[in-house]
Protein backbone atom coordinates (compact mmCIF):
# COMPACT_ATOMS: atom_id res chain seq x y z
CA UNK A 1 0.00 0.00 0.00
CA UNK A 2 1.14 3.58 -0.85
CA UNK A 3 3.40 3.33 -3.43
CA UNK A 4 4.67 6.31 -5.11
CA UNK A 5 4.79 7.29 -9.04
CA UNK A 6 7.83 8.75 -10.27
CA UNK A 7 7.65 12.60 -10.60
CA UNK A 8 10.93 12.07 -12.85
CA UNK A 9 9.17 12.76 -16.37
CA UNK A 10 8.87 10.04 -18.56
CA UNK A 11 8.80 9.60 -22.43
CA UNK A 12 5.38 8.42 -23.85
CA UNK A 13 4.15 7.48 -27.38
CA UNK A 14 1.70 9.57 -29.20
CA UNK A 15 -1.88 9.41 -28.78
CA UNK A 16 -4.80 10.76 -30.23
CA UNK A 17 -8.39 9.40 -30.33
CA UNK A 18 -11.68 10.89 -30.36
CA UNK A 19 -11.50 10.59 -26.59
CA UNK A 20 -7.56 10.92 -25.10
CA UNK A 21 -4.84 12.68 -26.42
CA UNK A 22 -1.37 12.40 -24.64
CA UNK A 23 1.74 14.47 -26.45
CA UNK A 24 4.34 15.50 -23.90
CA UNK A 25 6.08 13.11 -21.44
CA UNK A 26 4.40 12.71 -18.24
CA UNK A 27 4.39 14.09 -15.83
CA UNK A 28 5.26 17.38 -18.25
CA UNK A 29 8.96 18.49 -17.07
CA UNK A 30 6.84 21.94 -16.11
CA UNK A 31 4.47 20.77 -14.02
CA UNK A 32 6.95 19.26 -11.63
CA UNK A 33 7.98 21.92 -9.38
CA UNK A 34 4.10 21.85 -8.63
CA UNK A 35 4.31 18.29 -7.43
CA UNK A 36 7.87 19.04 -5.70
CA UNK A 37 6.13 21.95 -3.97
CA UNK A 38 3.32 19.84 -2.60
CA UNK A 39 5.70 16.79 -1.78
CA UNK A 40 7.50 19.52 0.44
CA UNK A 41 4.56 20.99 2.37
CA UNK A 42 2.21 18.53 2.88
CA UNK A 43 2.09 15.38 4.15
CA UNK A 44 3.98 12.35 2.86
CA UNK A 45 0.10 10.44 3.51
CA UNK A 46 -0.67 12.84 0.70
CA UNK A 47 1.43 11.08 -2.28
CA UNK A 48 0.38 8.40 -4.34
CA UNK A 49 -1.79 8.99 -7.06
CA UNK A 50 -0.54 9.48 -10.73
CA UNK A 51 1.45 12.71 -10.98
CA UNK A 52 -0.95 14.64 -13.08
CA UNK A 53 -1.40 17.93 -12.37
CA UNK A 54 -5.49 18.80 -13.42
CA UNK A 55 -5.83 21.77 -15.23
CA UNK A 56 -9.37 21.20 -15.41
CA UNK A 57 -12.19 18.46 -15.62
CA UNK A 58 -15.11 18.27 -18.00
CA UNK A 59 -17.63 15.91 -17.84
CA UNK A 60 -15.44 12.39 -18.23
CA UNK A 61 -12.38 13.84 -19.10
CA UNK A 62 -9.17 15.36 -17.35
CA UNK A 63 -7.20 17.61 -18.76
CA UNK A 64 -3.50 19.55 -17.85
CA UNK A 65 -2.09 22.61 -19.02
CA UNK A 66 -0.02 21.32 -21.86
CA UNK A 67 -1.93 19.61 -24.62
CA UNK A 68 -2.95 16.18 -22.63
CA UNK A 69 -6.81 15.05 -22.06
CA UNK A 70 -7.48 11.40 -20.40
CA UNK A 71 -10.86 9.60 -19.79
CA UNK A 72 -11.73 9.53 -16.68
CA UNK A 73 -11.96 6.36 -14.95
CA UNK A 74 -11.41 8.02 -11.04
CA UNK A 75 -14.23 10.49 -11.06
CA UNK A 76 -11.85 12.05 -8.80
CA UNK A 77 -12.58 9.91 -5.74
CA UNK A 78 -16.50 8.41 -7.37
CA UNK A 79 -17.48 11.86 -6.66
CA UNK A 80 -18.20 13.30 -9.71
CA UNK A 81 -20.97 11.33 -10.98
CA UNK A 82 -23.07 13.99 -12.70
CA UNK A 83 -19.61 14.36 -14.86
CA UNK A 84 -17.17 17.00 -14.52
CA UNK A 85 -17.69 20.11 -13.94
CA UNK A 86 -21.32 20.11 -14.69
CA UNK A 87 -22.92 22.90 -16.52
CA UNK A 88 -26.00 22.87 -13.83
CA UNK A 89 -23.50 21.99 -11.00
CA UNK A 90 -21.33 25.22 -12.03
CA UNK A 91 -24.39 27.33 -12.88
CA UNK A 92 -25.91 26.73 -9.30
CA UNK A 93 -22.62 27.32 -7.40
CA UNK A 94 -22.30 30.85 -9.49
CA UNK A 95 -25.54 31.94 -8.73
CA UNK A 96 -25.65 31.10 -5.21
CA UNK A 97 -22.02 32.74 -4.46
CA UNK A 98 -23.92 35.74 -6.11
CA UNK A 99 -26.78 35.75 -3.81
CA UNK A 100 -24.95 37.05 -1.33
CA UNK A 101 -24.95 34.30 1.03
CA UNK A 102 -22.12 31.67 1.55
CA UNK A 103 -22.06 30.46 4.39
CA UNK A 104 -24.72 30.53 7.70
CA UNK A 105 -23.44 27.83 10.26
CA UNK A 106 -27.28 25.99 10.94
CA UNK A 107 -29.16 28.75 11.21
CA UNK A 108 -32.31 28.03 8.74
CA UNK A 109 -31.56 28.27 4.67
CA UNK A 110 -34.37 27.80 1.71
CA UNK A 111 -31.22 26.35 0.09
CA UNK A 112 -30.97 23.80 3.25
CA UNK A 113 -34.58 22.87 3.38
CA UNK A 114 -34.62 22.77 -0.59
CA UNK A 115 -32.12 20.23 -0.62
CA UNK A 116 -33.37 17.92 2.44
CA UNK A 117 -37.15 18.05 0.91
CA UNK A 118 -35.69 16.56 -2.99
CA UNK A 119 -33.55 13.89 -1.13
CA UNK A 120 -36.71 13.09 1.23
CA UNK A 121 -38.27 11.91 -2.04
CA UNK A 122 -35.61 9.87 -3.39
CA UNK A 123 -34.96 8.52 -0.05
CA UNK A 124 -37.21 5.06 1.60
CA UNK A 125 -40.23 6.33 2.72
CA UNK A 126 -39.38 5.21 6.39
CA UNK A 127 -36.07 7.09 6.52
CA UNK A 128 -37.51 10.92 5.85
CA UNK A 129 -35.01 12.34 8.81
CA UNK A 130 -31.91 14.53 6.62
CA UNK A 131 -28.38 15.21 8.84
CA UNK A 132 -26.20 17.07 6.50
CA UNK A 133 -22.47 16.81 7.10
CA UNK A 134 -19.03 17.53 4.89
CA UNK A 135 -17.25 13.91 4.40
CA UNK A 136 -18.20 10.41 4.79
CA UNK A 137 -16.15 9.77 7.76
CA UNK A 138 -18.38 12.37 9.50
CA UNK A 139 -21.39 10.74 8.45
CA UNK A 140 -20.15 7.24 9.97
CA UNK A 141 -19.04 8.62 12.72
CA UNK A 142 -22.57 9.84 13.19
CA UNK A 143 -24.32 6.65 12.15
CA UNK A 144 -21.80 4.74 15.06
CA UNK A 145 -23.03 7.67 17.73
CA UNK A 146 -26.72 7.50 17.10
CA UNK A 147 -26.53 3.71 16.69
CA UNK A 148 -24.88 3.34 20.41
CA UNK A 149 -27.48 6.04 21.75
CA UNK A 150 -30.29 3.64 20.52
CA UNK A 151 -28.74 0.93 21.67
CA UNK A 152 -28.44 2.34 25.61
CA UNK A 153 -31.76 3.72 24.43
CA UNK A 154 -33.58 0.22 24.24
CA UNK A 155 -30.95 -2.27 25.87
CA UNK A 156 -28.67 -0.42 28.71
CA UNK A 157 -25.34 0.34 28.69
CA UNK A 158 -24.45 -3.05 27.52
CA UNK A 159 -25.65 -2.43 24.59
CA UNK A 160 -23.25 -0.59 22.68
CA UNK A 161 -21.52 -2.86 20.34
CA UNK A 162 -20.95 -2.11 16.51
CA UNK A 163 -20.10 -4.42 14.03
CA UNK A 164 -17.99 -3.48 10.42
CA UNK A 165 -16.47 -6.08 8.23
CA UNK A 166 -13.32 -7.52 7.57
CA UNK A 167 -11.75 -5.16 4.40
CA UNK A 168 -14.16 -2.90 5.00
CA UNK A 169 -12.89 1.21 5.05
CA UNK A 170 -15.48 3.68 5.86
CA UNK A 171 -13.07 6.49 6.29
CA UNK A 172 -9.70 7.36 8.27
CA UNK A 173 -11.26 9.02 11.54
CA UNK A 174 -10.79 7.38 14.91
CA UNK A 175 -14.28 5.66 14.57
CA UNK A 176 -14.36 5.32 11.17
CA UNK A 177 -11.05 3.19 11.30
CA UNK A 178 -11.96 0.67 14.13
CA UNK A 179 -15.54 0.31 12.35
CA UNK A 180 -13.55 -0.21 9.10
CA UNK A 181 -11.96 -3.89 8.86
CA UNK A 182 -8.01 -3.03 6.90
CA UNK A 183 -5.82 -4.09 10.06
CA UNK A 184 -3.06 -1.80 9.04
CA UNK A 185 -4.87 1.15 9.45
CA UNK A 186 -5.70 0.87 12.70
CA UNK A 187 -2.22 -0.04 14.01
CA UNK A 188 -1.62 3.34 15.14
CA UNK A 189 -4.73 3.26 17.31
CA UNK A 190 -3.82 0.59 20.13
CA UNK A 191 -6.25 0.96 22.61
CA UNK A 192 -9.31 -0.25 20.25
CA UNK A 193 -12.92 -0.45 21.41
CA UNK A 194 -13.53 -3.59 22.40
CA UNK A 195 -16.96 -3.15 21.31
CA UNK A 196 -16.41 -2.25 18.05
CA UNK A 197 -15.64 -5.65 16.03
CA UNK A 198 -14.97 -6.95 12.44
CA UNK A 199 -16.50 -9.86 10.99
CA UNK A 200 -15.76 -11.76 7.72
CA UNK A 201 -17.24 -10.01 4.77
CA UNK A 202 -18.78 -12.91 2.36
CA UNK A 203 -17.26 -11.88 -1.00
CA UNK A 204 -17.05 -15.21 -2.20
CA UNK A 205 -13.54 -14.84 -3.18
CA UNK A 206 -11.43 -13.89 0.19
CA UNK A 207 -13.80 -14.94 1.84
CA UNK A 208 -15.38 -18.43 1.16
CA UNK A 209 -17.71 -19.28 3.70
CA UNK A 210 -20.80 -16.77 2.51
CA UNK A 211 -23.53 -18.43 5.24
CA UNK A 212 -24.83 -15.81 8.07
CA UNK A 213 -23.09 -18.61 10.85
CA UNK A 214 -20.03 -16.44 9.85
CA UNK A 215 -21.33 -13.33 11.25
CA UNK A 216 -22.99 -15.19 14.13
CA UNK A 217 -19.57 -16.82 14.80
CA UNK A 218 -17.85 -13.96 14.43
CA UNK A 219 -20.09 -12.10 17.74
CA UNK A 220 -19.80 -15.22 19.92
CA UNK A 221 -15.55 -15.91 19.50
CA UNK A 222 -15.68 -12.11 21.05
CA UNK A 223 -17.74 -13.02 23.74
CA UNK A 224 -21.24 -11.10 23.02
CA UNK A 225 -24.41 -11.83 21.65
CA UNK A 226 -27.46 -9.87 20.55
CA UNK A 227 -27.95 -8.26 23.29
CA UNK A 228 -24.82 -6.39 23.20
CA UNK A 229 -24.82 -5.36 19.78
CA UNK A 230 -25.93 -1.60 18.86
CA UNK A 231 -25.45 -1.33 15.37
CA UNK A 232 -24.09 -2.91 12.38
CA UNK A 233 -21.98 -0.53 9.87
CA UNK A 234 -21.46 -2.15 6.40
CA UNK A 235 -20.66 -0.86 3.03
CA UNK A 236 -23.24 -1.71 0.28
CA UNK A 237 -20.37 -3.04 -1.73
CA UNK A 238 -17.19 -3.15 -0.46
CA UNK A 239 -15.05 -0.01 -2.35
CA UNK A 240 -12.12 -2.68 -2.27
CA UNK A 241 -13.72 -4.96 -4.65
CA UNK A 242 -16.15 -3.67 -5.42
CA UNK A 243 -17.36 -6.60 -4.02
CA UNK A 244 -21.30 -7.11 -2.62
CA UNK A 245 -22.92 -9.52 0.02
CA UNK A 246 -25.20 -12.30 -1.36
CA UNK A 247 -29.08 -11.14 -1.44
CA UNK A 248 -29.70 -14.10 1.22
CA UNK A 249 -26.69 -12.82 3.71
CA UNK A 250 -28.03 -9.14 3.64
CA UNK A 251 -31.76 -10.42 4.25
CA UNK A 252 -30.92 -12.70 6.97
CA UNK A 253 -28.56 -9.92 8.65
CA UNK A 254 -31.99 -7.35 8.49
CA UNK A 255 -34.07 -9.99 9.79
CA UNK A 256 -31.48 -10.65 12.87
CA UNK A 257 -31.37 -6.55 13.25
CA UNK A 258 -35.01 -6.19 13.44
CA UNK A 259 -35.68 -8.75 15.48
CA UNK A 260 -32.67 -7.46 18.30
CA UNK A 261 -33.05 -4.09 17.66
CA UNK A 262 -30.12 -3.53 16.50
CA UNK A 263 -29.24 -0.19 13.45
CA UNK A 264 -28.50 -1.37 10.27
CA UNK A 265 -26.11 1.26 8.37
CA UNK A 266 -25.36 1.13 5.34
CA UNK A 267 -22.31 3.01 4.06
CA UNK A 268 -23.56 4.24 0.43
CA UNK A 269 -20.40 6.82 0.61
CA UNK A 270 -19.33 5.60 -2.97
CA UNK A 271 -22.08 3.28 -3.88
CA UNK A 272 -24.77 5.66 -3.72
CA UNK A 273 -26.48 8.32 -6.09
CA UNK A 274 -26.77 5.81 -9.20
CA UNK A 275 -23.31 4.15 -9.35
CA UNK A 276 -24.40 0.38 -8.92
CA UNK A 277 -27.45 1.09 -11.93
CA UNK A 278 -29.39 2.18 -8.91
CA UNK A 279 -30.35 4.96 -6.84
CA UNK A 280 -29.37 3.35 -3.79
CA UNK A 281 -27.35 0.49 -4.04
CA UNK A 282 -29.08 -1.43 -1.23
CA UNK A 283 -32.12 -1.47 -3.74
CA UNK A 284 -30.06 -4.51 -5.02
CA UNK A 285 -30.32 -6.63 -2.15
CA UNK A 286 -34.33 -5.59 -1.41
CA UNK A 287 -33.79 -4.66 2.30
CA UNK A 288 -34.03 -1.10 3.82
CA UNK A 289 -31.41 0.07 5.99
CA UNK A 290 -32.44 2.61 9.27
CA UNK A 291 -29.58 4.84 8.24
CA UNK A 292 -27.81 5.74 5.08
CA UNK A 293 -24.39 7.25 5.03
CA UNK A 294 -24.07 9.35 2.04
CA UNK A 295 -21.44 11.80 -0.05
CA UNK A 296 -19.20 11.93 -2.26
CA UNK A 297 -21.48 12.10 -5.66
CA UNK A 298 -24.06 13.94 -3.49
CA UNK A 299 -22.79 17.00 -5.19
CA UNK A 300 -20.23 15.58 -7.59
CA UNK A 301 -18.20 18.44 -6.28
CA UNK A 302 -18.02 19.86 -3.47
CA UNK A 303 -17.70 18.80 0.02
CA UNK A 304 -20.93 17.20 1.65
CA UNK A 305 -22.45 14.45 3.20
CA UNK A 306 -25.18 13.16 4.94
CA UNK A 307 -26.97 10.57 7.29
CA UNK A 308 -30.77 9.96 6.03
CA UNK A 309 -32.86 7.75 8.38
CA UNK A 310 -35.49 6.67 10.86
CA UNK A 311 -36.84 9.22 12.58
CA UNK A 312 -36.77 7.66 16.04
CA UNK A 313 -32.60 7.20 15.61
CA UNK A 314 -32.32 10.75 14.54
CA UNK A 315 -34.15 12.83 16.87
CA UNK A 316 -32.44 10.83 19.78
CA UNK A 317 -30.54 14.46 20.72
CA UNK A 318 -32.14 17.48 21.95
CA UNK A 319 -31.86 20.78 20.26
CA UNK A 320 -28.41 22.58 19.66
CA UNK A 321 -26.58 18.93 20.79
CA UNK A 322 -25.79 17.43 17.12
CA UNK A 323 -24.42 20.06 14.80
CA UNK A 324 -21.64 20.43 12.48
CA UNK A 325 -19.71 24.20 11.34
CA UNK A 326 -20.16 23.28 8.05
CA UNK A 327 -23.52 21.54 8.27
CA UNK A 328 -25.40 22.21 4.94
CA UNK A 329 -23.06 24.80 3.59
CA UNK A 330 -25.63 26.47 1.07
CA UNK A 331 -23.02 26.99 -1.67
CA UNK A 332 -22.76 23.04 -1.41
CA UNK A 333 -26.15 22.75 -1.11
CA UNK A 334 -26.68 24.70 -4.46
CA UNK A 335 -24.52 22.23 -6.22
CA UNK A 336 -25.52 18.93 -4.55
CA UNK A 337 -29.48 19.77 -5.91
CA UNK A 338 -28.37 20.62 -9.03
CA UNK A 339 -25.80 17.74 -8.90
CA UNK A 340 -28.63 14.84 -7.95
CA UNK A 341 -31.74 16.35 -10.28
CA UNK A 342 -28.81 16.03 -13.38
CA UNK A 343 -28.70 12.45 -11.88
CA UNK A 344 -32.46 11.82 -12.31
CA UNK A 345 -33.30 13.71 -15.23
CA UNK A 346 -30.68 12.93 -17.32
CA UNK A 347 -31.45 9.02 -16.25
CA UNK A 348 -27.92 8.99 -15.57
CA UNK A 349 -28.55 5.51 -12.98
CA UNK A 350 -30.08 3.97 -16.42
CA UNK A 351 -26.88 4.86 -18.48
CA UNK A 352 -24.66 3.12 -15.37
CA UNK A 353 -27.22 0.01 -15.48
CA UNK A 354 -27.06 -0.25 -19.53
CA UNK A 355 -23.56 -0.39 -19.81
CA UNK A 356 -22.90 -2.67 -17.05
CA UNK A 357 -22.77 -5.56 -18.91
CA UNK A 358 -20.28 -3.61 -21.60
CA UNK A 359 -18.18 -3.36 -18.34
CA UNK A 360 -17.75 -6.96 -16.66
CA UNK A 361 -17.68 -8.88 -19.88
CA UNK A 362 -13.96 -6.30 -20.59
CA UNK A 363 -12.90 -7.48 -17.47
CA UNK A 364 -13.57 -11.10 -17.81
CA UNK A 365 -11.78 -10.91 -20.86
CA UNK A 366 -9.06 -9.39 -19.55
CA UNK A 367 -9.27 -12.25 -16.79
CA UNK A 368 -10.16 -14.73 -19.58
CA UNK A 369 -6.29 -13.67 -21.03
CA UNK A 370 -4.97 -13.79 -17.97
CA UNK A 371 -5.98 -15.64 -15.16
CA UNK A 372 -3.23 -16.88 -13.22
CA UNK A 373 -2.40 -13.01 -12.67
CA UNK A 374 -5.94 -11.24 -12.73
CA UNK A 375 -7.51 -13.62 -9.33
CA UNK A 376 -10.72 -12.12 -9.34
CA UNK A 377 -13.35 -9.32 -11.09
CA UNK A 378 -16.38 -7.36 -10.33
CA UNK A 379 -18.75 -5.02 -11.67
CA UNK A 380 -22.04 -3.54 -10.79
CA UNK A 381 -23.49 -0.86 -12.86
CA UNK A 382 -20.23 2.16 -13.28
CA UNK A 383 -18.12 0.82 -10.64
CA UNK A 384 -15.66 -2.39 -10.97
CA UNK A 385 -12.65 -3.70 -10.32
CA UNK A 386 -9.74 -6.07 -11.57
CA UNK A 387 -8.00 -7.66 -8.45
CA UNK A 388 -4.86 -8.64 -8.88
CA UNK A 389 -2.63 -11.25 -7.37
CA UNK A 390 0.77 -13.29 -7.42
CA UNK A 391 1.30 -15.86 -10.62
CA UNK A 392 -1.12 -19.03 -9.79
CA UNK A 393 -1.20 -17.76 -5.83
CA UNK A 394 -3.97 -16.28 -4.14
CA UNK A 395 -2.04 -13.72 -2.75
CA UNK A 396 -2.51 -9.93 -3.27
CA UNK A 397 -0.32 -8.23 -5.91
CA UNK A 398 0.50 -4.61 -5.73
CA UNK A 399 3.15 -3.86 -7.86
CA UNK A 400 0.99 -5.41 -10.76
CA UNK A 401 -1.95 -3.07 -9.90
CA UNK A 402 0.34 -0.22 -9.26
CA UNK A 403 2.20 -1.34 -12.93
CA UNK A 404 -1.23 -1.45 -14.72
CA UNK A 405 -2.50 2.10 -13.29
CA UNK A 406 1.10 3.84 -14.37
CA UNK A 407 0.55 2.37 -18.11
CA UNK A 408 -3.08 3.54 -18.21
CA UNK A 409 -2.03 6.99 -17.22
CA UNK A 410 0.98 7.06 -19.69
CA UNK A 411 -2.09 5.81 -22.32
CA UNK A 412 -4.27 8.84 -21.61
CA UNK A 413 -6.58 6.19 -19.24
CA UNK A 414 -7.10 7.80 -15.60
CA UNK A 415 -7.19 5.99 -12.49
CA UNK A 416 -6.62 6.62 -8.75
CA UNK A 417 -4.07 4.66 -7.04
CA UNK A 418 -4.40 0.49 -6.42
CA UNK A 419 -6.71 0.16 -3.38
CA UNK A 420 -8.07 -2.84 -1.41
CA UNK A 421 -7.09 -3.97 1.57
CA UNK A 422 -3.70 -4.84 -0.08
CA UNK A 423 -3.43 -2.41 -2.58
CA UNK A 424 -4.55 -5.20 -5.15
CA UNK A 425 -7.48 -3.74 -6.71
CA UNK A 426 -7.67 -1.44 -10.33
CA UNK A 427 -10.80 0.44 -9.80
CA UNK A 428 -12.74 1.97 -12.37
CA UNK A 429 -15.41 4.24 -11.75
CA UNK A 430 -16.21 6.92 -14.35
CA UNK A 431 -18.64 9.63 -14.31
CA UNK A 432 -22.01 8.09 -14.96
CA UNK A 433 -22.17 10.15 -18.14
CA UNK A 434 -19.77 8.53 -19.91
CA UNK A 435 -20.78 7.25 -23.10
CA UNK A 436 -20.88 3.57 -24.52
CA UNK A 437 -17.81 4.65 -26.92
CA UNK A 438 -15.66 5.83 -24.12
CA UNK A 439 -16.14 3.32 -21.99
CA UNK A 440 -15.55 0.63 -24.67
CA UNK A 441 -12.05 2.68 -25.88
CA UNK A 442 -11.26 2.62 -21.96
CA UNK A 443 -11.70 -0.95 -21.99
CA UNK A 444 -9.60 -1.39 -24.59
CA UNK A 445 -6.67 0.89 -23.16
CA UNK A 446 -6.78 -1.36 -19.93
CA UNK A 447 -6.23 -4.45 -21.76
CA UNK A 448 -3.53 -3.12 -23.21
CA UNK A 449 -2.01 -1.97 -20.72
CA UNK A 450 -2.83 -4.99 -18.77
CA UNK A 451 -0.89 -7.56 -21.41
CA UNK A 452 2.14 -4.61 -21.32
CA UNK A 453 2.47 -4.93 -17.14
CA UNK A 454 1.80 -8.84 -17.33
CA UNK A 455 4.79 -9.13 -19.90
CA UNK A 456 6.99 -7.09 -18.05
CA UNK A 457 6.34 -8.43 -14.36
CA UNK A 458 7.52 -12.26 -16.35
CA UNK A 459 10.55 -10.94 -17.59
CA UNK A 460 11.39 -9.10 -14.72
CA UNK A 461 10.90 -11.99 -12.52
CA UNK A 462 12.72 -14.48 -15.35
CA UNK A 463 15.90 -12.10 -15.36
CA UNK A 464 15.75 -12.51 -11.49
CA UNK A 465 15.74 -16.18 -11.59
CA UNK A 466 17.97 -16.04 -14.22
CA UNK A 467 20.32 -14.08 -12.07
CA UNK A 468 20.47 -16.20 -9.06
CA UNK A 469 20.69 -19.37 -10.83
CA UNK A 470 24.24 -17.96 -12.02
CA UNK A 471 24.94 -16.83 -8.80
CA UNK A 472 24.48 -20.53 -7.21
CA UNK A 473 26.52 -21.77 -10.06
CA UNK A 474 29.38 -19.38 -9.72
CA UNK A 475 29.65 -19.46 -6.26
CA UNK A 476 32.55 -22.02 -5.37
CA UNK A 477 31.45 -24.69 -3.14
CA UNK A 478 31.77 -24.37 0.67
CA UNK A 479 31.58 -20.11 0.23
CA UNK A 480 28.88 -18.55 1.40
CA UNK A 481 25.92 -17.02 -1.79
Amino acid sequence: MGKEFSITPQPTSHIETKFRRIVTPLPHPDSVATIETLRQLEPISMRGQPPLVWDRAEDFSVFDKYGNRWIDWSSGVLVANAGHSAPEVKRAIIDQVNSGLIYNYVFPSEERAQLVQYLAKLAPKDLQKIFLLTTGAEAIECAIKLSRAHGIQVGGKKKIGIVGFERGFHGRTLGSQQAGGIAGQKSWIVNEDPAIINAPFPDGYWQTDTSFNTFLNAIERRGLSAENIAGIVMETYQGVGPDFAPVQYVHALAEWCKKNKVVLVFDEVQAGFGRTGKFWAFEHYGVTPDLICCGKGISSSLPLSAVIGRKEILDHFPPGSMTSTQTGNVVCCAAALAGVKKIVDDDLVGNAARLESLLIEGLKEIQRKHPSVIGHVTARGLVGGLQTVKAGRKEANPDLAHEIIKRCFHKGLLMFAPVGAWGQTVKIGPPLTIPREALEEGLAVLSEAVDEAVAASASANSKDSSDLARKAFSTPVGVPA
